[in-house]
């Protein structure tokens, strides 16, 4: 199976580079041309919710808890119907860790913690050359953005 370069991208921001950001701008271009796919669509909350939860804060206007929260509820609920090992991940594994950080978030006023990634195991062989070769052609962005640079939410340069 070949995989689409952009979902191989977003692997690479997800697990090597813990860029919730950037992983989930090259993956929402694929939900879009892909007709907004639910499977896609619950990968990017993930990242969102993990984007949000270590880079929001907690105030009257936005609650990052809150928000990680929601995101991670909805990306579950996404998620649990596709098969364990949907587009050559451990997608049960990632449902579970999801389901874990939720729990604690649940928590988090009465047990806060300090945010920790959670990861996305490559179950197809073919998944991981593919990761393996874009890899070094796909550089860190340096430092992380935290604003749209690109597609419909981009900012014109003024």
């Amino acid at each position: 199976m070949n995989f689409e370069p952009n979902f191989v991208a977003f692997l690479i921001y997800f697990n090597r580079d813990r860029d919730y950001f950037e992983c989930h701008e090259v993956l929402e271009e694929l939900w879009l041309e892909r007709g907004r796919t639910p499977l896609y669509s619950g990968l990017l909350q993930i990242a969102v919710a993990l984007y949000h939860f270590r880079n929001g804060s907690v105030t009257s206007v936005y609650n990052k808890i809150e928000g990680s929260k929601k995101m991670m509820r909805s990306a579950i609920r996404k998620l649990s119907d596709y098969p364990a090992d949907a587009l050559g991940i451990d997608l049960k594994q990632l449902i579970e860790q999801s389901e874990h950080y939720l729990e604690r978030l649940e928590q988090f006023e009465q047990k806060p913690f300090d945010f920790y990634p959670l990861h996305i195991e490559l179950v197809d062989p073919e998944l991981i050359e593919q990761v393996r070769l874009m890899e070094p052609k796909l550089p860190p962005i340096v430092p992380q953005r935290t604003g749209y640079e690109r597609g419909p939410k981009a900012k014109p340069n003024v």
